[in-house]
């Protein structure tokens, strides 16, 4: 298995707070990882610490097999581009002077290649338009251009749809999408928009109190997601005895709610709640979602 990011029990502390506390995470070649938690989880301190912004007091990291304290690190770090927290542009420039000063910051020999990337980002018809008088999905877009700028095949994205349209968030998921399927790019993008990410994510990390508590495939958690039936009666207490009695597996959602794993006769199911004078009033399938998912996961915690 080859990684683009694999880290080591990496710790970092605020003051007497732990932003991190031994977290270790691996992010495979071609992946657009997905990294779950809370807003104060560490997401934005790990992602700071990768792209080299703010240092480990504890633990390891590699980019590309080349450890944080190898001096080949820096050139390591050149395969990278990342938006963290908010787009990194100059509002009085245009689209395409914003990402000339990046061709100018890396180094590049010359401006070959900028209008191709203003096309791949959608805004090659902004002219002389300044960033100031962009959406906030347009300077979001611009952002990832710029870090698009040397061509990286490392993405890294700190809440990309934060804020954004429901149309501004079609255009980032594409792009993503685009920039992963087209042209290879391993993406990790930290979000709390739950659902948003589920339409991306090809592997997910789950961070709490700066450690990774689950690392899973979409694949393995589509099977971990099964489909079960929500039964809605007039009593779970009910419902819960007789599908102890029936060798069911079931959750309990509330008083009145419980899903059902595996097949099951809603017929016979019925009847046998009636013996117990227990009514159904309604019955559908339903998937369990990412989001009851890291419900799960967590312990009953929401995602603020």
């Amino acid at each position: 298995m080859e990684y683009v990011l694999k880290a080591s029990r990496l710790t970092k502390k605020y003051k007497n707070s732990k932003a991190l506390d031994g977290l270790t995470m691996h992010v495979e070649k071609g992946a657009i990882y997905g990294f779950v938690g809370k807003n104060g989880a560490g997401k934005t301190t790990l992602i700071r610490i990768i792209c080299g912004l703010q240092r480990p007091e504890g633990g390891e990291y590699e980019v590309y097999g080349v450890k944080n304290s190898d001096k080949e690190i820096i050139q390591a770090r050149r395969r990278m581009g990342a938006v963290i927290e908010t787009p990194s542009i100059y509002l009085e420039m245009s689209a395409e002077e914003n990402i000339r000063e990046q061709y100018r910051i890396l180094g590049l020999p010359s401006f070959d290649g900028i209008s191709e990337l203003l096309e791949l980002v959608g805004l090659a018809g902004t002219g002389n338009k300044k960033a100031k008088n962009f959406s906030l999905g347009m300077r979001q877009r611009l952002g990832i251009a710029v870090a698009l700028a040397g061509s990286p095949d490392f993405l890294v994205l700190d809440e990309p749809a934060n804020g954004l349209d429901p149309q501004g968030i079609i255009e980032i998921r594409e792009l993503i999408l685009r920039l992963n399927r087209e042209y290879q790019i391993t993406v990790l993008i930290s979000s709390h928009i739950l659902d948003e990410l589920s339409r991306l994510a090809t592997h997910y990390g789950f961070i709490e109190n700066g450690r990774i508590i689950k690392e899973i495939s979409a694949k393995e958690l589509e099977a971990v997601c099964r489909k079960c039936m929500r039964a809605e009666v007039t009593s779970t207490v009910v419902l819960s005895r007789v599908l102890e009695r029936l060798g069911m597996e079931y959750t309990v959602v509330s008083d009145t709610q419980a899903d059902i794993y595996g097949k099951v006769s809603i017929t016979d199911l019925a009847l046998e709640l009636s013996k117990e004078g227990c009514e159904v009033r309604s019955v559908h399938e339903r998937d369990e979602s990412l989001e009851s998912y890291y419900v799960s996961l967590m312990g009953g915690g929401r995602d603020e």
